[in-house]
């Protein structure tokens, strides 16, 4: 998901987006740790993607106490 799509999002999608990406990162390493994991990239994929949903969030949280 890229940065973009990310700020065309509501706040609640943002959110629960953010909740199922927790969620699918917790099932990943679980999966890691029991030795099932198919696509080991996919965890670095889903943790970027928090970062960005974050950084998205922060960004509009500072842009809205400068205004």
């Amino acid at each position: 998901m890229k940065a973009s799509e990310i700020r065309k999002l509501s706040a609640e999608q943002r959110e629960k987006k953010l909740t199922e990406l927790r969620e699918e990162l917790f099932n990943l390493r679980f999966q890691q740790a029991i030795n099932q994991l198919e696509n080991p990239m996919r965890i670095k994929a889903v943790k970027k993607d928090i970062a960005r949903i974050l950084t998205v969030e922060r960004a509009i949280e500072l842009e809205n106490a400068n205004s």
